[in-house]
């Protein structure tokens, strides 16, 4: 039992959870949540726990009934027997589990399904031959000290050869991977990122931010448009003298030869996110008072061991903005085509200094929750084909509203999955590897209750990188011109701003824009309702607080099934179906009387859960 305590803890999934973001990670273990902590240590505002009240073993009743029924029901319409089985059996392929079929359905999973034998290869070999790398060329001393470097301190100046020593690797495997990915299309890369690292480092200050945003945010554009930019029409169209027969040219000898993946352009946007980064941080690093070692020797601190505000904020030594870093940072090899995503400035500050949260037991801890989470997919998709039916256009009203709430529940299971699983392998090669990126998932997708938390928690890295390179920028919810009667307009419109952007980095489709606007208005109600009823003046009466607040959550939580449902699975009019269906008869209303009150049952859970991180020192904010 301790042992699945602490592959399930907050420290093993992250040590930033159970880490003030101002604080330096520390390397003892965090106290073992099973735990119980003494009154003198449970921090202020901390409730008494409720787990073993009354109260919440009616809730346990209401829970042990739902839960199996749920996973039943996406079972039983999944059956042969079922109706439109024969609409989506073609979708189905053989399973490894005896006796039943597998939704492959959808595509997403089922590329990264095909190549997760590659990539725990990669995961393996690229550490090794780092090693290697290193024992080939090792760490040179830093002799020649400038007279600004006599000032640093010792670990800094010590730092530098362990930098140039990551780096140099990072750059060489990352080259070696990108000609093996994309083959001569890799040439598009590190033209767009050339064009890039020229905009931060050569015009005109004034200049940078504005023709940052404008190159990458054209870019986007640009890839969606011109396809990868094929060599073929580049020949035709812009160098037809070199064109002498238009079947065979030296751009169809390139477009062959595109490597394992020749459509570069789907996954570059990854990319993109990491090119407005460095150019920021740079921009920044010359702008902001005070150099790097006087902010290191004014707050006093440690280079080695920086608090992840400060690791992130403090601006790299300035010849740390190098063409070279910058590539290295741009292609490295682990987060290259999926993420999480790392800010420049953290990823320099991680090749100085080993981070401090990196330690072997808990990688494997990570590794084992990975397989476990693998193992969860495969074997839903093996009994639950949610996917599969959506995907084949059902007839909506042969589906009971049960069973047509079950198919959205599952799609969106489905979803979360597919997307934890690659960036879950993607940070675990980087933990191998030596380097801390941010996870990206922190809870269930079953575990969210609010439209802002749940915003922070699903893909959380690229959340932090909207709100240091966007969303604050804009002015956020609380700077200058965010207060009195125009302050909540501001602040609405810097949300639609933010939340336009992240569905037109997505994909640019209408569903997704669909999406980022839906979550935005989502967001609004939960807004209002937090000024409507602020927790200070309910102070006296807890319970009943907590139980409007459970009220709001209901409505939170079908909201947010509706957006991700419509963005990410069944569309504009798969909603409208699975709605109709759901609402569109008396039975209807009735489930859905009884669905929000299970939904009220396991807001409250999501509330206690919450509330039992913070009696051992824990704020999520999600």
């Amino acid at each position: 039992m301790s042992l699945l305590r602490s592959l399930y803890s907050l420290d093993t999934l992250d040590k930033r959870f159970t880490t003030p973001s101002r604080a330096p990670i520390v390397t003892k273990e965090e106290p073992d949540p099973a735990k119980p902590r003494t009154l003198s240590e449970v921090p202020d505002g901390a409730s008494p726990s409720l787990w073993k009240t009354s109260e919440f073993f009616s809730y346990y009743l209401v829970i042990g009934v739902s839960v199996p029924l749920m996973i039943k029901t996406g079972y039983d319409i999944s059956q042969p027997q079922s109706p439109n089985y024969k609409n989506f059996e073609d979708l189905l392929s053989p399973g490894w589990i005896p006796g039943r079929r597998f939704d492959n359905s959808d595509s997403q999973y089922s590329t990264f399904r095909e190549n997760i034998p590659y990539l725990i290869i990669l995961v393996i070999v690229h550490p090794l031959l780092r090693k290697l790398y290193n024992s080939t060329f090792p760490q040179s001393s830093n002799t020649a000290l400038t007279a600004n470097d006599r000032t640093q301190s010792m670990r800094t100046s010590e730092s530098t050869p362990r930098l140039r020593q990551r780096v140099g690797y990072d750059l060489v495997f990352a080259l070696i991977l990108l000609c093996v990915l994309h083959g001569f299309s890799a040439l598009k890369v590190l033209v767009i990122l050339t064009f890039n690292y020229l905009i931060a480092t050569k015009l005109p200050r004034n200049y940078v931010v504005p023709m940052t945003w404008l190159f990458n945010v054209t870019t986007l554009f640009a890839n969606e448009i011109c396809k990868g930019y094929p060599y073929a029409a580049i020949a035709n169209d812009t160098f037809p003298w070199t064109v002498w027969d238009p079947n065979s040219t030296w751009g169809t000898f390139f477009d062959a030869h595109g490597g394992l993946m020749p459509r570069w352009e789907i996954l570059f946007n990854i990319t993109i996110l990491r090119l407005i980064s460095f150019n920021l941080d740079y921009y920044w690093s010359n702008s902001r008072e005070g150099s790097r070692n006087t902010l290191l020797e004014k707050k006093q601190l440690d280079p080695s061991n920086l608090s992840e505000r400060d690791r992130i904020s403090i601006s790299a030594a300035p010849e740390d903005y190098s063409f070279r870093n910058y590539l290295a940072y741009a292609l490295y090899s682990p987060l290259y085509l999926t993420g999480p995503i790392l800010t420049f400035n953290a990823y320099i500050s991680q090749c100085r200094y080993m981070p401090k949260s990196i330690d072997t037991a808990r990688t494997i801890r990570y590794g084992i929750r990975f397989l476990v989470c693998l193992l969860t997919m495969e074997v839903t998709l093996h009994y639950i084909y949610a996917v599969a039916i959506s995907k084949a256009k059902p007839a909506w009203e042969v589906y009971t509203p049960f069973q047509l709430s079950m198919l959205g529940y599952f799609n969106l299971i489905v979803i979360w999955l597919k997307l934890l699983l690659p960036w879950r392998l993607a940070r675990l090669w980087a933990l191998v590897d030596g380097i801390d990126p941010p996870e990206n998932m922190v809870r269930c997708v079953s575990d969210n209750y609010s439209a802002v938390g749940f915003w922070r928690n699903w893909h959380r890295s690229y959340n932090a990188w909207l709100v240091r390179y966007l969303y604050i920028p804009l002015g956020g919810s609380g700077g200058p011109g965010t207060r009195g009667r125009w302050g909540l307009l501001r602040t609405i419109f810097n949300y639609l701003t933010v939340f336009t952007f992240v569905a037109l980095w997505h994909d640019i489709q209408l569903r997704l824009l669909m999406w980022g606007w839906l979550i935005s208005l989502f967001i609004l109600p939960e807004v209002l309702a937090t000024l409507a009823f602020p927790k200070q003046k309910w102070q006296n009466r807890p319970r009943a607080y907590r139980w409007i607040c459970g009220a709001g959550a209901v409505g939170n939580i079908l909201m947010m099934m509706a957006a991700n449902l419509v963005g990410f699975a069944v569309g504009l009019d798969g909603i409208w179906g699975l709605v109709r269906g759901i609402v569109g008869s008396f039975s209807g209303l009735v489930f859905l009387g009884f669905a929000s009150v299970a939904l009220f049952v396991a807001a409250q859970v999501m509330f206690e859960i919450r509330e039992e991180e913070i009696r051992h020192g824990i704020r999520m904010k999600c």
